[in-house]
């Protein structure tokens, strides 16, 4: 059986908590002969700032760069308010995506069964909910220079992030949504603003290309980003494939993980360029944030966390029956009633944090039999 190299990036807030259940579900998997891991841990976000004095050190870099794959809690909270924008703990996720050339990011609004009632539109809109939005992650406005903060001849401020993309840059998602598409139902919506931006211009122009030359047995939409967001809340079983740029996906994505019903059920995979040899660099990790007013309390939703180890298995590992297997663990538990305390509705047992991995460690281990 193949060993493979993972890095544990906890982070901060409640991602160690998080990542603790992953590191029982990893054990559970090798005993029961599924897949064999090797982990090592290291420091990001705020943790890193309190160690290194930076967000994230050359050091984790490298060990990042060597990993097979990457799994990273969260990042952030109010201690680190005082630092720096340069070493804010942000920053250290930004740069793990941006030299590792993680840009696509894969994120799925999927609506288990037991949680249609979770959701806070009604059931029949999110019921069997499966959408995957791919996200370009490594460019757009959080990236294009020039990002600054000048003062002005009068005394006053002026602020400017820019909005760039290149014509490689849309290709290549583009190429990863067409693909994704085509082992799912065969639909991609393509969402920009191309009525007011530019950039909005030439991501339509590219994306209608790449689908001519390359994908015409794949249907193609184009939506605008904020008729998008719309349609999310009126009718989002509409849409199968997503993509979209960095800013509109960041919004978007998050839109969509409400329909399910909490943030704190939603994985997410940052997937770079397949290499020579077949192989890719990869972060996975929740979509919640770092959580801080409830960090060390044994109450947050680690299934995020575990979701993204299932989407490690599937897209950096070709372990789709493993990763079915987790994920089927995952439904079977909230299938038998467990709950966090965010999920949780009117006279629900509530579980806690080790708790809700102890039940999927459980339901994985009858699974497997």
């Amino acid at each position: 059986m193949t060993t493979y190299k993972l890095l544990l990036l906890p982070g901060d807030g409640i991602g160690p908590e998080v990542m603790a259940q992953v590191e029982r579900v990893v054990g559970a998997l090798g005993k029961l002969g599924i897949a064999s891991f090797e982990t090592e841990t290291d420091l990001v976000g705020g943790a890193a700032i309190d160690v290194h004095g930076k967000p994230l050190a050359d050091e984790t870099l490298a060990r990042a760069d060597a990993a097979d794959a990457i799994l990273l809690g969260a990042v952030g909270g109010p201690k680190w308010n005082g630092v720096a924008y340069d070493i804010r703990p942000e920053a250290g996720l930004l740069r793990l995506r941006k030299d590792l050339g993680l840009f696509a990011n894969l994120r799925p609004a999927l609506c288990y069964p037991a949680l249609a009632d979770a959701s806070a539109l009604k059931r029949d809109l999110v019921e069997g909910l499966d959408i995957m939005i791919v996200r370009e992650l490594t460019g757009g406005v959080y990236f294009g220079e020039p990002k600054e903060i000048t003062v002005q001849a009068d005394g006053s401020k002026r602020a400017v992030d820019t909005q760039v993309y290149t014509t490689a840059e849309i290709e290549r998602i583009a190429h990863v949504a067409f693909d994704l598409a085509r082992k799912r139902s065969g639909r991609v919506a393509s969402a920009e603003k191309h009525n007011v931006m530019k950039s909005g211009v030439l991501w339509k122009e590219v994306v209608t290309k790449v689908h001519a030359e390359h994908y015409t047995d794949v249907q193609l939409e184009h939506i605008l980003a904020d008729n998008c967001a719309m349609q999310l809340v009126r009718r989002p079983k509409q849409f199968d494939v997503l993509v979209t740029d960095n800013l509109f996906g960041d919004i978007l994505s998050d839109a969509a993980a409400m329909l399910t019903g909490s943030l704190g059920m939603l994985p997410s995979a940052s997937l770079g360029a397949v290499d020579a040899r077949g192989t890719r660099k990869a972060l996975y990790e929740p979509v919640h944030g770092s959580a801080p007013d409830i960090a060390g309390q044994d109450i947050a939703n680690p299934l995020a966390m575990i979701g993204s180890l299932a989407m490690c298995l599937r897209y950096s590992f070709g372990l789709g029956e493993a990763a079915d297997l987790l994920d089927g663990a995952i439904t079977a538990a909230l299938a038998g009633g467990a709950r966090t305390k965010d999920i949780a509705g009117a006279g629900a047992k509530v579980l806690g944090t080790a708790g809700m991995g102890e039940a999927v460690i459980t339901a994985l281990r009858s699974r497997a039999r």
